[in-house]
C-alpha cells in the first residue's frame, strides 16, 4: 500500500469526523461550555456601532506601523545622499557624530576632562541648599546629619586631590575655595545641630560669584572644543556642506541658549535653521542616535507629505491643525467674552531660532545678574 499524506489516506473519514465535531461544538450553549472557557467566551458581543468605530480607529493605529516601516527606508535614503551631524547632549559635554554617504560614522573626541571637573564642583555646591531645604529651621529633625556628613567626606576627598587633576592652575584656586566653603557650611550645620535659613542664604550668596567663574570656564572649554570639531568637519565635507543635515536634542530647561545647537548654527547659518538644522525636544537629557535619526527621518519625510497634499513642504513642521485651532480659539474666546491670547502667526518655513527670541526687560545671562 502506497503511503501518502494523512488527508489523502483518510480523506473521507477525516472530513466526516471534523464535520461532526464542529456540529457538536456549535450545538453547545454557553451554559454547557466548560468553565475554563468563560474567560474567552463570556461577555456581551460588541454592537455593530462599536465594531464600526473600532474599524475606523484601527486605521490610525495601523498608520504608526506604516510610518515606522517607511521611516527605515527614509533613513537609508537620507544617509545615502546627505551627510548628517548629530549633536547629542551628555554629561561629558556632548557627543558629536558625523555620518557620510558610504562611510563609517565618525564620533568626535570628547570635551576636555576639565569641563566635567568644573561642572562637578559647581553641582556639588548647588546641591547643598537642595539637601538642606526640607530641614531648615527644624531643630527636632536630625535626619539630614548622616547624608550631609557622608557628602562632606566626598567633598574633602575631592579637595585633597584637587592639585592632581587637570584643572589649570589659574582656575584651581577658585575651585579650591568653593570646595572649602562647602565643607565649612556642612561643619557649621553639624556643629549647631540645626540648619538655619540665614546660614543657607549666607552660604549661597558667598558661593555665587565663584560659581559664575567656573561656569564661564566650563562653557569656554565646551564651546572651543566643539567649534574646532565642526570647523574641521565642514572642511572634510566640502561641497556637500550645503546639503548636510544636523540635529541636536534638548529638554525644556536646556532649550534656551542651547549650547550644541548654537555652535552648529554658527557654521550652518540663518537660512539652515529649522530647514537643515533642527533642535529636537525630548523628555530626557540624553537620547540615542537611533532615536534622533527616527525623529529626523520623520521630519524630513513629512515634508514630502506636506508638499504632495498642500503644496508646501514646510507646513508639516507645524501642528497641522494649529491654524484652524487658532481660528477656533478666537471664536470660542469671543463667545465667552475673553480676549484671545496667542503668539504671532509666523510663516511656514520660518528660519527664526527655535527658542525664545523676543527681547524684554530683566537679565538674560549670569553676567547680567547683580
Amino acid at each position: 500500500m502506497k503511503i501518502g499524506p494523512f488527508w489523502l489516506r483518510f480523506g473521507g473519514a477525516t472530513l466526516s469526523l471534523v464535520a461532526v465535531l464542529i456540529g457538536a461544538a456549535s450545538s453547545l450553549t454557553a451554559a454547557e461550555l466548560p468553565p475554563y472557557m468563560n474567560v474567552i467566551v463570556a461577555g456581551a458581543s460588541p454592537s455593530p456601532g462599536d465594531t464600526a468605530r473600532q474599524n475606523v480607529l484601527a486605521l490610525n493605529t495601523a498608520m504608526f506601523g506604516l510610518y515606522d516601516d517607511s521611516g527605515r527606508v527614509f533613513r537609508k535614503n537620507i544617509l545615502d545622499q546627505h551627510p548628517v551631524i548629530l549633536a547629542l547632549f551628555s554629561g561629558a559635554g556632548g557627543r558629536f557624530i558625523l555620518y557620510r554617504p558610504g562611510m563609517a560614522p565618525v564620533e568626535a573626541p570628547s570635551v576636555p576632562g576639565v569641563y566635567q571637573l568644573l561642572k562637578s564642583i559647581g553641582h556639588s555646591t548647588m546641591v547643598l541648599p537642595v539637601l538642606a531645604g526640607p530641614h531648615i529651621d527644624k531643630p527636632e529633625d536630625q535626619s539630614w546629619r548622616a547624608p550631609m556628613a557622608a557628602f562632606r567626606a566626598r567633598l574633602q576627598a575631592a579637595l585633597d586631590g584637587l592639585d592632581q587633576t587637570e584643572i589649570q592652575e589659574d582656575w584651581r584656586g577658585t575651585s579650591s575655595e568653593i570646595l572649602a566653603n562647602d565643607i565649612a557650611f556642612i561643619d557649621e550645620c553639624l556643629g549647631k545641630g540645626v540648619i538655619n535659613f540665614a546660614a543657607v542664604k549666607e552660604f549661597s550668596e558667598r558661593q555665587g560669584p565663584k560659581l559664575k567663574k567656573i561656569i564661564a570656564w566650563a562653557a569656554e572649554t565646551q564651546v572651543a572644543h566643539w567649534m574646532s570639531v565642526v570647523a574641521e568637519w565642514k572642511k572634510l565635507i566640502g561641497a556637500d556642506w550645503d546639503k548636510t543635515y544636523a540635529a541636536s536634542n534638548t529638554i525644556y530647561v536646556a532649550r534656551q541658549n542651547n549650547i550644541l545647537f548654537s555652535v552648529l548654527a554658527q557654521f550652518f547659518g540663518p537660512e539652515a535653521i529649522n530647514s537643515r538644522l533642527m533642535l529636537i525636544e525630548t523628555i530626557s537629557f540624553t537620547t540615542t542616535p537611533e532615536d534622533m535619526f527616527e525623529s529626523l527621518a520623520r521630519i524630513i519625510g513629512d515634508r514630502t507629505v506636506g508638499a504632495l497634499f498642500f503644496g508646501n513642504s514646510s507646513m508639516m513642521d507645524y501642528e497641522l491643525m494649529g491654524g484652524n485651532a487658532r481660528d477656533a480659539i478666537v471664536a470660542e474666546a469671543g463667545k465667552r467674552g475673553m480676549t484671545p491670547f496667542l503668539p504671532p502667526l509666523v510663516p511656514f518655513g520660518s528660519h527664526q531660532w527655535p527658542t525664545l527670541i523676543t527681547p524684554g526687560p530683566g537679565p538674560g545671562s549670569l553676567a547680567q545678574l547683580p
